[in-house]
């Protein structure tokens, strides 16, 4: 390697290093926030009622399904071609019906998303919110969750913000 690349490269690693230092960051624990924001558990204990509702609803149609299945073989052997079609498309019905209402109520757009989504959202809009004015007024370039999965093995909680977060949106701890 010439001299004038190795000056160069020595140049780039002190000027990444200078501005890495320059940077500063901070860390929030997004868990421990929203278990401590009231509206937030109650509409989790809300999403969760009516979830175990919807589902005990779609467990009731499987359960007649399959109570229909049951009966239908244990009468297979009496009944005509007509009546074995008429009770396996019978059984067929119940089980779409079944699935289409767990798809409207769990699919990817279901009712349990958009209700999750009504409750949920300007809580956690207000919570950005906060973390970003604290980010703003202190200077922060990046604000990162210790509890997601991002790999944070640790972080110091001199520069964990979420007490001042839950403060900012009157949870004082």
């Amino acid at each position: 390697m010439s001299v004038l690349k190795k000056k160069l490269m020595m140049f780039v690693l002190c000027t990444s290093a200078m501005t890495m230092q320059a940077q500063k960051f901070a860390l929030v624990d997004m868990e421990y926030i929203f278990k401590n924001i009231p509206a937030y558990e109650r509409a989790n204990e809300q999403l969760n009622q009516v979830s175990k509702k919807w589902q005990a609803e779609v467990d009731a149609l499987q359960i007649e399904a399959q109570t229909m299945y049951k009966n239908y073989q244990n009468e297979v052997v009496f009944l005509s071609q007509e009546q074995k079609k008429a009770r396996q498309d019978a059984i067929v019905e119940k089980e779409k019906q079944a699935a289409e209402l767990k798809r409207k109520y769990f699919g990817p757009t279901g009712e349990l998303y958009k209700k999750r989504t009504a409750l949920m959202t300007p809580i956690q809009e207000e919570v950005y919110t906060a973390v970003k004015d604290i980010a703003d007024l202190r200077g922060y370039q990046l604000v990162l969750d210790r509890a997601s999965d991002s790999g944070i093995i640790f972080g110091s909680p001199k520069v964990d913000i979420s007490n001042e977060v839950l403060s900012k949106l009157g949870y004082a701890n």
